[in-house]
């Protein structure tokens, strides 16, 4: 974390947080939502409110390239921001504020920006901002490449899914399923409550023995070894992840799977072959809008006529998924990049038009709340281990995707559903009246 800097040479007597906190009123439609601690040891704001200390002038730097959530991600992720005390409850009051005071959206007034420019050439961070845009994180991603190429998305996966095999072991329960769980009571454990969710996939799929299953998108293989191994399901996975595939294959040889599962490095767009039932487990997302209707014909063309298909997809309110249908500035750039989400009922659209019966839609927001929960309470019980594994300025990127995803679905801002559907052509053999 960086350390609180000395003022620089020349800086005005009155205190940096001071300077700031009169720039910022016209933004924030008043006093600070938060309590300054200045780099030069001033404060400013309401003595009550979160406190957010500016351990360095190159975070307002970085805010005024990118002003707003991505530059405040960068700044604290790389600790030139920190919050002491409850990340959590300081970013949901923030929110809150924005909120009654209406600033969502709200263009700032030519004279709130003049404004800002003299407490900035005040603070003498003009001279270092007109010498470019600062570096970004060492964690942000970076592609390149046309938008969800077959070369691009290899990218984009490989930032997050490649990232440590040991770090998500630290964070996921044994299963290693990295999505939401199916929390029948809110005194399950992380384990129980992913088991639930993967033998509820199992049960809407209906499979058996030699049941032929297709896993799109099979992560470190939570789906796949399940349904092998409790229904013994014949498998067939696929990732674009190598380090998933490592380890997905050292689990079949673990537990004696090689006759039932089989993981492909293998784009979806390349699937071959037909099956009894395929799976996708928030994976969707990760296709983007203009190739959402490819995907679903994928799903299609792999399923037999009279087969179901499972879509387990994460989802965003607002028409087309909002402003910022990959979750935000921060998600996007460090977490999710070229990621989509959309409300549901645009989903299941384009699951009908894809030529699917969609016979199911399971809304399952507040399990992911728990969900979340439970990766955060991990996360925090493993800090000294995963240290070893990462730089720190990925572990605060970690608190930071954590809590704000926790939020979200807490909010109802971001959902998740179970879409189950059926490939029409022959009759199904879905029960008219579901157990589940």
């Amino acid at each position: 974390m960086t350390t609180l800097e000395t003022r620089p040479s020349g800086a005005p007597t009155t205190g940096a947080a001071q300077i700031l906190e009169r720039a910022l009123r016209p933004f924030v439609g008043g006093d600070l939502p938060v309590r300054l601690h200045a780099w030069d040891g001033t404060e400013a704001g309401p003595a009550a409110a979160p406190l957010v200390r500016i351990n360095s002038p190159r975070a307002l730097t970085r805010l005024l390239w990118s002003p707003g959530e991505l530059g405040a991600a960068q700044a604290y992720v790389t600790g030139e921001i920190d919050v002491p005390g409850d990340l959590e409850a300081a970013l949901t009051h923030v929110r809150s504020e924005v909120a009654a005071r209406g600033l969502m959206g709200v263009r700032p007034s030519r004279r709130s920006v003049v404004t800002a420019a003299r407490a900035a050439l005040r603070l003498g961070l003009l001279p270092e901002a007109l010498k470019g845009r600062p570096a970004a994180p060492e964690s942000q991603a970076v592609l390149r490449g046309r938008l969800h190429s077959k070369g691009r998305d290899r990218q984009a996966i490989s930032h997050h899914y490649d990232f440590s095999n040991d770090f998500y072991t630290a964070i996921l329960d044994d299963t290693m399923a990295y999505s939401s769980g199916y929390w029948t009571n809110p005194d399950m454990t992380l384990e129980d409550a992913q088991a639930a969710k993967l033998d509820l996939v199992c049960r809407k799929l209906g499979l058996t023995a030699g049941t032929t299953l297709l896993d799109v998108g099979c992560g470190w293989g939570s789906l796949s070894l399940y349904a092998a191994q409790h229904y013994g399901a014949k498998v067939t996975g696929v990732t674009i992840a190598a380090e998933q595939k490592k380890f997905i294959d050292a689990r079949i040889a673990e537990r004696g799977l090689s006759h039932l599962v089989e993981i492909k490095l293998c784009d979806y767009r390349d699937v071959t072959g037909e099956f009894d039932a395929v799976a996708s487990i928030e994976m969707g997302e990760h296709v983007g809008q203009g190739n959402y209707p490819t995907y679903v014909e994928v799903l299609r063309r792999s399923v037999k006529p009279g087969g179901r298909v499972l879509i387990q997809g994460m989802s965003r309110q607002g028409k087309g998924g909002g402003k910022h249908p990959g979750g935000g500035p921060f998600i996007e750039s460090f977490i999710a990049p070229d990621m989509t989400m959309r409300p549901v009922g645009e989903t299941v659209a384009l699951i009908e038009a894809g030529g699917l019966e969609v016979r199911d839609v399971h809304a399952m927001r507040e399990h992911y709340v728990h969900t979340v929960n439970a990766w955060l309470e991990r996360f925090d019980a493993s800090l000294d281990d995963v240290r070893t594994l990462v730089p720190e300025e990925y572990l605060r990127v970690w608190r930071l995707y954590l809590l704000g995803g926790q939020m979200a679905f807490r909010d109802g801002r971001m959902g998740v559903d179970q879409i189950l559907a059926v490939r029409p052509g022959v009759p199904h053999d879905l029960p008219a009246v579901r157990s589940w």
